[in-house]
């Protein structure tokens, strides 16, 4: 059974996916953008500088699971096979 995505209110994202498309995507689900607009762009949509700083602990989370060489290659066949080894390594990794 696949699991529904977590409800969200505002969801980070680099300037990799600064575009009108990715934006409303986001906002039909329900949740805010929050990502820094590329230089290039004219029209700059609204960002918080504020809300973006807590984007650095979700990739320091990513980076840690990353260390372990069972998650970064995915040995595991199963979804599920491989989402209890992921929250098996994130409790792992902040439990020490």
């Amino acid at each position: 059974m696949p699991l529904a995505p977590p409800k969200t209110e505002v969801l980070h994202g680099d300037k990799g996916y600064d575009s009108d498309k990715v934006r409303r995507q986001i906002e039909a689900r329900g949740a805010a953008p929050n990502i820094p607009p590329k230089s290039n762009r004219r029209y700059k949509p609204g960002f918080s500088p504020a809300l973006y700083r807590n984007r650095n602990a979700i990739e320091r989370a990513f980076c840690r699971l990353k260390d372990f060489r069972r998650i970064a290659t995915r040995y595991d066949k199963l979804a599920r096979n491989f989402l209890a080894a992921v929250q098996l390594t994130a409790t792992v990794c902040y439990w020490l």
